[in-house]
């Protein structure tokens, strides 16, 4: 031992510090080895397990690996699952209503302006009243709400919880967009109605799908006062004329119910079909292709262009009525 010593204290102070960090080192290594050789061996067990499961599923009847499990595709499984986060309820939270306001530019259609202010066209239409959207004016100023909704105006004797129902809407969510402070309305109080759509036949009418043309063809005679091709006498028109030839099939402008189909001295073969509150007369026919009570879509063929009746040559006249009233056709048709 003395020897040793003498020989330690021989060696230089630099080489006394080598070496003790080597001593420390080692000892450090040694303490750890035996967790180091776990976690390997622990590894190489799943390893193998992940390689014949993956040969098992290649066989007759699997339809897992085609490929042996490489270690990168054990890291890959060790990801975690991809992570979704709900939208804050913020976003579709009825609030108090208010209202910003946009001027109609050249080349705008309804659709799209609604769809840049994150609203539902029906919101458009319902709160600045447009009857049809393709007669909107370049530079009309729009109303542009917060939220999506329509109006309601409020009928004598309506209940806040009877519109509620009507439109399967929260009565506190009504409240909260009109800043109500209790059930009383009063009749005539146009109702913000947040989160309501309008009504599909209401919607077609004001977006302009509701009808389609009947027939393709050159427009004779226009709706509105007109001279009589007969007496010369100015008369009013209350549909449009339009010339096709003989046999051209004839195809309802709406959906509904044949309410009328038969022969008249003056419009010759003529057709009603009436759906809701319109109703649409097809004149002139050579032909009539459906019977009343019949159940039509738009588009079926329901006759052939012909000149029955009275008339000057084979054409087809239309004539649109809403609630009983005439309308020019050619606002509606598309």
């Amino acid at each position: 031992m003395k020897a040793f010593l003498d020989r330690i204290s021989k060696i230089s102070i630099e080489k006394q510090q080598y070496l003790f960090r080597l001593a420390v080192v080692f000892c450090l290594c040694w303490t750890l080895l035996p967790g180091i050789l776990s976690s390997v061996m622990e590894a190489g067990l799943v390893f193998g397990q992940l390689q014949e499961l993956g040969a098992a599923q290649t066989g007759m009847g699997g339809g897992g690996y085609l490929e042996p499990i490489s270690e990168d595709d054990i890291l890959d499984m060790a990801e975690p699952a991809e992570i979704h986060e709900l939208e804050p309820e913020s976003f579709s939270r009825t609030r108090p209503l208010l209202y910003g306001s946009y001027s109609i530019k050249q080349g705008d259609v309804i659709g799209n302006i609604a769809a840049n202010s994150g609203l539902h066209q029906d919101t458009l239409i319902s709160v600045n009243n447009i009857r049809n959207t393709r007669l909107i004016q370049i530079g009309q100023v729009l109303h542009v709400p917060n939220q999506d909704g329509i109006l309601h105006t409020v009928k004598q004797g309506e209940t806040l919880q009877r519109i509620a129902t009507t439109y399967r809407q929260d009565i506190a969510a009504i409240q909260l967009a009109n800043e109500l402070f209790g059930d009383k309305i009063q009749p005539n109080t146009a109702l913000f109605i947040p989160g309501a759509r309008l009504p599909l036949v209401e919607q077609q009418e004001r977006i302009g799908t509701r009808f389609i043309w009947p027939v393709s063809g050159r427009i004779t005679s226009s709706y509105g006062n007109r001279r009589s091709p007969f007496s010369g006498i100015v008369q009013f028109h209350n549909g449009i004329d339009i010339a096709a030839r003989h046999g051209t099939p004839v195809r309802a402008a709406m959906a509904g119910r044949v309410t009328s189909a038969g022969y008249d001295d003056v419009w010759g073969n003529t057709i009603v079909i009436t759906q809701g509150n319109y109703r649409t007369f097809y004149a002139h026919m050579s032909e009539i292709h459906v019977a009343t009570g019949a159940h039509v879509t738009a588009g079926q063929r329901v006759g052939s262009v012909g000149s029955t009746g009275i008339s000057t040559g084979p054409h087809l006249h239309v004539t649109i009525y809403r609630n009983g009233v005439t309308v020019n056709p050619r606002i509606y048709l598309r």
